[in-house]
């Protein structure tokens, strides 16, 4: 019975981990014309706490896409076009 626990345990972490590096990839690919479309969309937004987040998670997607780390760029990029589209 507990090695089904530790067993079905290490399962879910296994797919927590996996999953969210999974999704980053494929919401938002980390390019400069999709960071660009992005960024004009933000500009486009009234001032509101909206705008200031997705305005941070640009400026953290940029700092991701410098550093080569795709996956994290991505991620920063999806949250700042949800945070785009929720005005």
């Amino acid at each position: 019975m507990i090695k089904a626990l530790i067993g079905a345990a290490a399962m879910a972490a296994v797919a927590y981990a996996v999953v969210p590096a999974e999704a980053a990839k494929v919401s938002a690919g980390c390019s400069g014309a999709n960071l660009e479309k992005t960024e004009s969309m933000i500009e486009g937004m009234a001032d509101s706490d909206g705008k200031w987040m997705a305005q941070k998670e640009i400026a953290a997607a940029q700092d991701a896409m410098l550093n080569g780390k795709m996956g994290v760029c991505s991620m920063h990029l999806g949250k700042a076009m949800q945070a785009g589209a929720a005005k």
